[in-house]
């Protein structure tokens, strides 16, 4: 979908959209009596979508008053987005007069997240009824300008990459196409990739991720990404860690519950967050330096598989002694930790699918948050979140729950106590990063078993806005 400024109002009724203030109700001059009685009376109702039909043509009047916040309006350009798809319409002018140009941008947002569909494997006739009718949307406000639409495209384009990475299955999908998948976005948007194979992983001697690929027929990869621009504002970098376990079948610890492995191929939902994160980023030339490493395998059951009891020696030098193969993640997350370590960075986050336990926490509507960095990070971080609404919730991270980890044949255990596996999981990685640490467990919010608002059902491509905004911000303040 195109979005593009408009230099004058609309000058009529048809696919336009005007925001009506419930408490002051100020109506375009072009509106007819009967049609400004006909919302009055829509408003009395409590309605917050008032269509009128003229000459066979839709215009819609969205009611809304002081209290709305950005994510109301971004839950009205949403519910409109469902409408106005019905009625089949290809292009939509906003009238955005009467509110304010943030306001006018989150309803956008919304709007244009909500007509995400992911219809690669339909055939064509299916996939023509389903795709979403507008193409062109046009925006009037007087302080919208081109270079904030144009931000807002680039996110919501990072968006949308990431929700398709996420959605696609692991039989396409696997680490080798993946990487290429990255390589792509990195020449579009001037970033750049290298990808490590087996070979180079294994004279690293990552053992997280060579041990969780060996049940695997298709070879490990590691991504690493750079965007440096010549204006960027920090001296150290930025390191961006992605879980990428493009299917997660739990290897030898075969997972045992119902339904638990329908949505695996969602388990590298962290790393295609931090891929996007990067491509907005670099799309909309922020003045920041950012690393970002994927280390990415499949976790499966082969004879050759790793197994409960073996003990592992990570990229560090630790010894892990593995009592479970479904904690993979953790592993492969581990050596890509410790390769950051090289560049000695101002701040380490990674995103990651971790743990049932932050889902069983907060369900779908916010992921986990803890680590050892200074509270100035986290209090943006979690800032950043509550604007975007990719919400975060901070956790303890007391050196308590290391203890759980400890082991009488290793270094430590890749599996602490079943409560508080969440954050047990992040101690874990704690000890394979000497730099500032946040921990993301986006578990919850990943992948969506049907839409919520402008989240659509399977990956939600959450991450990619919290990073952008939170990385705006302290790009801003540097």
């Amino acid at each position: 979908m195109q979005i593009s400024l408009l230099n004058k109002r609309p000058d009529s009724v048809g696919n336009n959209v005007f925001f009506i203030n419930k408490n002051q109700r100020e109506y375009s001059s072009y509106l007819s009596k009967s049609d400004i009685e006909f919302v009055e009376k829509q408003i009395e109702l409590e309605k917050t979508i008032v269509p009128i039909h003229t000459n066979g043509e839709y215009s819609w009047m969205l009611v809304y008053d002081n209290k709305n916040n950005l994510e109301d309006f971004r839950k009205l350009g949403s519910d409109l987005s469902s409408k106005v798809n019905v009625e089949k319409a290809k292009t939509l002018s906003l009238d955005g007069s009467f509110i304010s140009a943030q306001n006018i941008l989150a309803f956008t947002e919304g709007f244009v997240l909500a007509s995400y569909r992911f219809l690669k494997y339909f055939k064509a006739e299916s996939k023509n009824k389903k795709t979403f009718s507008i193409t062109q949307l046009d925006i009037f406000h007087a302080e919208v300008t081109s270079e904030s639409v144009e931000k807002l495209q680039h996110t919501i384009k990072a968006v949308f990459w990431t929700r398709n990475m996420v959605n696609e299955p692991v039989n396409f999908m696997n680490a080798t196409r993946f990487a290429k998948e990255i390589a792509i976005l990195g020449q579009e948007a001037e970033f750049k990739v290298e990808t490590l194979d087996k070979k180079q992983i294994e004279a690293l001697q990552m053992g997280g991720l060579l041990a969780v690929n060996k049940g695997s027929i298709d070879p490990p990869t590691f991504t690493i990404c750079e965007w440096k621009p010549e204006n960027a504002s920090n001296i150290k970098p930025y390191i961006l860690v992605g879980k990428g376990v493009m299917y997660d079948t739990g290897g030898l610890s075969l997972k045992p519950t119902r339904n638990s492995m329908d949505i695996m191929k969602s388990d590298m939902a962290g790393a295609a967050a931090v891929v996007g994160g990067i491509y907005s980023i670099a799309l909309n030339k922020l003045p920041i330096w950012i690393i970002a490493l994927i280390p990415a395998t499949d976790n499966r059951p082969d004879g050759n598989a790793y197994a409960p009891g073996d003990i592992i020696k990570m990229y560090n030098g630790l010894h892990v002694e593995v009592l479970n193969t479904d904690a993979e993640g953790r592993m492969i997350l581990a050596d890509a930790l410790s390769y950051g370590d090289k560049f000695d960075p101002e701040l380490v986050i990674d995103m990651a699918t971790l743990t049932g336990s932050a889902h069983a926490a907060l369900g779908e509507a916010a992921a986990v948050v803890m680590g050892n960095a200074d509270d100035k990070w986290f209090h943006n971080l979690i800032e950043s979140g509550s604007t975007v609404h990719e919400r975060l919730v901070q956790f303890p991270f007391w050196d308590d729950y290391k203890e759980s980890l400890k082991s009488s044949v290793a270094d430590l255990k890749n599996l602490g106590k079943k409560e508080a596996g969440a954050i047990s999981a992040g101690k874990f990685l704690e000890h394979f990063t000497k730099s500032p640490y946040i921990h993301i467990d986006i578990a919850g919010p990943a992948f969506l078993e049907s839409n919520d608002n402008y989240r659509t059902i399977g990956g939600s491509g959450y991450g990619v806005r919290l990073l952008t905004e939170f990385f705006k911000n302290v790009s801003n303040t540097q």
